[in-house]
């Protein structure tokens, strides 16, 4: 199947400078081809902005970045019109949201209004700017970083604005062995330097088109909304996922099933991506915290207590 082929070499050139980490790769994907975003939440250090680059180098995308920073303003991130004395006329300088792929690095650092900026961009996919609206460039991915640990000046981001988000993404310390290989990889140069486009962004939007195509019959959408109704009444959840996340469940389980080289979707494909889209709507009770039960656990209860559908049901 060419669209699987496809979807694999992106993955394979992302894994020539991401060691042992596969399945964040493919997360990253699913979530590009769902034309969703991803939120990476770790520590420093540990391959955020590299996954970004190497993802933006494998289809050939137009890469920015943005530091987030306290001063950081809306117009630093879409872009501001400045006075041409010689043209005698106002000319518009893009800002780095104006891209395929953009990095919004430590995106708690900014203030709430510069967030609000970038996440506009994200749900509307396109901005405004003096009365203008201008539709932004496809394909369009945010991904967004963000230190866990640090709270000390930060402004993390409220349970609206990250449901904006397709996934949340842990990336994790790698393995001791899977460390040396990155010391040995970057020890005379940095794989990243001679990473080649394996699509081009025509081929990217060819599969953005393909995903939809991807059955899911009504046994499957069904499953979904069991699966979203279960985490409204669990006894450790005070607020469960909204309809929005039953339709971001959906569409990553239509690019999961792609990239297994089917064009339906089973219930394996769901329960395998719940945590990653429902993990960071869902709001725990106090009781859950000082139980130190985690979402993911709480989610893992929630997969478990939803009765799975035995049997696909052709539509029709």
């Amino acid at each position: 199947m060419k669209d699987q082929a496809q979807i694999q070499a992106i993955i394979t050139n992302i894994e020539k400078v991401m060691i042992g980490k596969k399945s964040i790769a493919e997360l990253a994907v699913i979530s590009l081809l769902a034309d969703g975003h991803v939120l990476l939440e770790d520590v420093p250090g540990v391959g955020k902005t590299m996954m970004v680059r190497a993802l933006a180098k494998s289809i050939g995308a137009e890469f920015k970045r943005i530091q987030f920073t306290p001063d950081l303003l809306p117009s630093d991130v879409l872009g501001v019109s400045i006075y041409n004395p010689k043209e005698m006329e106002f000319e518009f300088r893009p800002g780095p949201i104006l891209g395929n792929i953009v990095l919004a690095d430590e995106i708690n650092r900014t203030s709430p209004k510069t967030q609000s900026a970038l996440l506009e961009g994200m749900e509307e996919s396109s901005i405004t700017i003096d009365g203008i609206t201008m539709p932004l460039p496809k394909p369009f991915f945010v991904m967004a970083t963000q230190n866990p640990i640090e709270h000390e000046g930060t402004y993390p981001l409220p349970e609206a604005q990250l449901d904006r988000f397709l996934m949340r993404v842990k990336m994790g310390y790698p393995h001791p062995s899977e460390e040396i290989e990155v010391l040995n990889r970057l020890e005379h140069a940095s794989p990243i330097d001679s990473l080649q486009p394996v699509i081009s962004l025509e081929e990217l939007i060819h599969l953005q088109k393909q995903v939809k195509h991807v059955s899911v019959d009504q046994t499957m959408k069904g499953y979904i909304v069991d699966l979203a109704n279960r985490t409204r009444v669990d006894t450790y959840i005070y607020l469960g996922v909204s309809p929005r996340a039953s339709i971001a469940l959906m569409r990553a389980s239509q690019a999961y099933a792609l990239l297994q080289g089917r064009d339906y979707v089973i219930p394996d494909d769901i329960q395998y991506l719940v945590p990653f889209v429902f993990g960071h709507r869902v709001i725990l009770r106090p009781e859950a915290r000082y139980d130190g039960i985690s979402s993911e656990e709480v989610l893992s209860r929630v997969v478990k207590r939803t009765s799975v559908p035995i049997k696909r049901k052709v539509n029709g």
